[in-house]
């Protein structure tokens, strides 16, 4: 989850198309949306905690009754956790509602971040001509490299 104290999860795949997280196989890989759902879910939990919400650690699991099923992983405990239905003596607890209307508590959780401009569009046309060229190299990068690997 805390990559050198910066703050967000990383998921990284491997580069091999042949790998075996590319297929869905029961045998191999149950639940597979699970590490999405996993990271997704400790940034809530930060957020809470950041807050000052009590709330169960999200690696608990086992504590509260729950274990990781055979098809669906840990979908049953990522449920309750969600909507604050783990069953303990003293009620139920798990991610306070106000959770998912909240951004991050601290402002250094933005410190890192930048704007996308992906999808931004020319507004001139020395900014459309200034595309076309970036296109233009960015394939001509993309062609040499792979003709030399």
């Amino acid at each position: 989850m805390d990559y050198y104290g910066i703050g967000f999860s990383n998921i990284r795949l491997p580069n091999s198309s042949k790998s075996y997280v590319y297929k869905y196989d029961t045998r191999i890989n149950t639940f597979p949306e699970e590490v999405l759902m996993h990271e997704f879910l400790h940034s809530l939990e930060r957020t809470a905690k950041e807050y000052g919400y009590q709330r169960p650690e999200l690696h608990d699991y086992q504590k509260y009754g729950y274990k990781n099923e055979t098809l669906i992983g840990q979908k049953k405990w990522y449920t309750d956790y969600i909507n604050k239905n783990i069953k303990t003596t003293s009620g139920n607890i798990g991610l306070p509602q106000e959770i998912y209307t909240l951004k991050p508590a601290k402002n250094i959780n933005f410190n890192y971040s930048y704007k996308i401009n992906e999808f931004k569009q020319p507004q001139n046309i020395i900014e459309e001509v200034k595309e076309i060229f970036n296109n233009l190299i960015k394939k001509v990068k993309y062609i040499v490299q792979g003709e030399i690997t």
